[in-house]
C-alpha cells in the first residue's frame, strides 16, 4: 500500500509532469485543481490541460473580483481548453451586502464570515458535487517563509491537498512562463503583487 510518506520521497525525485500524470493514474475522477486565476495560476493550469485535462478545474467566483481577473479566466479558458466548473456563493453580493452590510469592513468577525460565505462554503459544495477529496494547489513553499517545510501533500480532515509545483523557484515560474507563451494576469502589470477581491487587494506602491 502506497503511504504518504512514499509520494513524498517519490515526488522529490520527479519532474512535474510526471506528478500530474502519476496522480491522475492514482486517483482519476478523484482529481480536482482549485484556481482562483490569479498573478501565477496560469502555470498549473497549463500543467493540468497539457498531463491530465480530464480534471476538473474549480473556481470559484466570489462576485467581487476585478472586471480585469474575469477578462483573464475567460482567456484562459478558451486558450487551454479547460475542463472548468464554476461555483458561486448562494447568496449574490447584493443580497449579501443588504442582509450584512459590507463584511470585509467589520474586523475579523467579520471577514471570517465573508470567507465563509463567499469561499468555503462554495469550496465545500465544489468538492462534494463533483465527488472529489484530492485537491490539487500550485501552493509553492518561496511564496512565504511560513511554507518553507510544507509537504507535497498533507491530510485535511477528508481532503488530501497535493502540491505538484511546491518546490518551484519564482525563476521557474518566469520561465515557464516564457516557454510557453502564457498570458500574464493584466493587473501584474499595474504593480499587484497579490490577486484577491477589488476591496482587499491593493497594488504595491
Amino acid at each position: 500500500m502506497t503511504t504518504e510518506q512514499d509520494i513524498q520521497t517519490a515526488f522529490g525525485k520527479m519532474k512535474t509532469a510526471d506528478r500530474i500524470k502519476w496522480l491522475y493514474e492514482e486517483y482519476g475522477s478523484r482529481l480536482v485543481l482549485s484556481s482562483s486565476f490569479g498573478l501565477q495560476a496560469a502555470v498549473m493550469l497549463d500543467l493540468v490541460s497539457k498531463h491530465a485535462p480530464e480534471v476538473p478545474v474549480v473556481w470559484i467566483d466570489t462576485g467581487y473580483l476585478f472586471p480585469e481577473s474575469y477578462k483573464y479566466v475567460e482567456e484562459l479558458k478558451e486558450k487551454l481548453n479547460l475542463n472548468l466548473k464554476e461555483f458561486q456563493p448562494k447568496l449574490t453580493s447584493a443580497r449579501q451586502e443588504a442582509l450584512y452590510g459590507k463584511l470585509w469592513e467589520q474586523g475579523e468577525e467579520g471577514n471570517a464570515q465573508y470567507g465563509l460565505i463567499n469561499k468555503v462554503e462554495p469550496m465545500n459544495r465544489a468538492l462534494k458535487e463533483l465527488g472529489t477529496d484530492v485537491w490539487l494547489s500550485g501552493l509553492r513553499r518561496s511564496q512565504s517563509s511560513t511554507r518553507v517545510e510544507r509537504p507535497f501533500l498533507e491530510q485535511q480532515k477528508k481532503t488530501l491537498k497535493v502540491y505538484p509545483i511546491l518546490d518551484w523557484t519564482d525563476a521557474q515560474v518566469q520561465q515557464y512562463y516564457r516557454d510557453n507563451n502564457l498570458p500574464k494576469h493584466p493587473l501584474e502589470a499595474q504593480g499587484y503583487k497579490t490577486m484577491g477581491d477589488w476591496h482587499s487587494t491593493q497594488p504595491v506602491a
